[in-house]
């Protein structure tokens, strides 16, 4: 999100993640949305990014415990009863799957295109291809798919595919998908996450926030 900001783009961030929502934590936003008319919610601003997340509205340690419906409910008010300000993107986190919050937003909610996230895995890529045919059967666009936690480089600079190599690339290959890149496992994009401090707002320079920002521009080009 911040990347695509970075491009000129006016950009929000919706946490659809109702089970665990990390918004709270990554953004560092630790208030509740205003309400001007009791019925709408203001999204909270941080670094420049509309946010809002269920997150906002419950303790970080309150389990949600609903069932489809009320997942569907909180996801419609997300998106229709949210006051979002005149934006180009609004980046949806959704949880991993083929569930109630993807179904909502393919069935129910416009959404222009769809980024598939995964470990290079064969475990991880058989929900990775579930999630293809789903969103190809409900005619979603899906913009293309992206390499997490690629690979990890030692301190002897060589890098260690612990997760395996090539699998999202080859999943993009078989299903005629774009391949937006690789993004390696390195712990100052964890730290800077824990911290609330995201690493493209913290170092736009970092070797990860280029990568990042070469995602960005490859998704703005698709529209």
């Amino acid at each position: 999100a911040l990347a695509l900001k970075s491009t000129g783009s006016k950009v929000g961030i919706l946490d659809a993640d109702i089970y665990g929502p990390s918004l709270p934590k990554m953004m560092s936003i630790n208030e509740k949305p205003k309400s001007e008319d009791g019925k709408s919610l203001v999204p909270i601003e941080q670094y420049g990014i509309q946010c809002m997340s269920i997150g906002f509205l419950v303790d970080e340690e309150t389990p949600m415990i609903w069932r489809g419906p009320m997942v569907t409910s909180a996801i419609k008010t997300f998106t229709e009863k949210v006051l979002w300000n005149n934006l180009d993107f609004i980046v949806v986190d959704m949880p991993p799957g083929t569930g109630d919050t993807q179904l909502t937003f393919a069935q129910q909610i416009k959404v222009d295109g769809v980024i598939i996230i995964s470990t290079p895995q064969e475990i991880a890529l058989l929900d990775v291809k579930r999630g293809i045919k789903m969103f190809d059967k409900l005619n979603v666009p899906i913009l293309g798919l992206v390499d997490n936690m690629s690979f990890f480089v030692g301190d002897d600079n060589k890098n260690y595919n612990i997760f395996g190599e090539g699998g999202v690339k080859k999943v993009s290959e078989k299903f005629n998908k774009k391949f937006l890149g690789k993004i390696p496992l390195h712990i100052d994009l964890r730290k800077s996450a824990d911290d609330g401090q995201p690493l493209f707002q913290l170092n736009p320079q970092h070797k990860i926030s280029k990568i990042f920002k070469e995602i960005a521009e490859k998704i703005k080009q698709s529209f």
